[in-house]
Parts: C-alpha cells; structure tokens; sequence
C-alpha cells in the first residue's frame, strides 16, 4: 500500500506523521480507533478526512508496529563506570 496521504515535515506537529494538508496527526487517528471509533466515525467526527486517509493511518501504524525498536537514549548516554 501506498502511503501517499501521510507527511512528515519538521516544522508543522513536531515532525510527528500527519495526514497531508491538514494539523491531524497519524496518532490520533489511532488514538480515536483505539477507544472504540470506527473509521466511519473518525470521518464523521474530522470531516477533512476522508475513509482512505484512515485506512493509510492504520496501515502507517501498522508498519511502524512491525519495526525493531532500537533504544537510541541508551547508545548515546555516557557509559557507566565503577568507582572501584
């Protein structure tokens, strides 16, 4: 699947993935479907969206879910040394 309808720009939500052309942002989508929206009611509830700008937020979620999880925080802090 193509992920045509999902951006990322540095300077507009934190460089958080969002639904091109608009401030509604790849997490909230899921947010909402994860509290019990259906996309139908995402589409109701956002009207700037439509039902395959949903389906490419799920998808989109979905190909991060099935990313490895690399721990940055932990390469990049100084290494811990004994004070023996």
């Amino acid at each position: 699947m193509k992920l045509d309808r999902i951006t990322v720009s540095p300077e507009i939500c934190r460089g958080r993935a969002r639904v091109r052309g608009t401030r509604i942002t790849v997490d909230f989508v899921l947010k909402l479907m994860g509290n019990g929206y259906t996309p139908a009611e995402v589409v109701d509830a956002y009207p700037e969206l439509t039902p395959d700008d949903v389906r490419q937020c799920a998808a989109y979620g979905a190909w991060l879910a099935g990313e490895a999880y690399i721990n940055r925080t932990a390469e990049l802090a100084p290494p811990i040394r004994s004070k023996r």
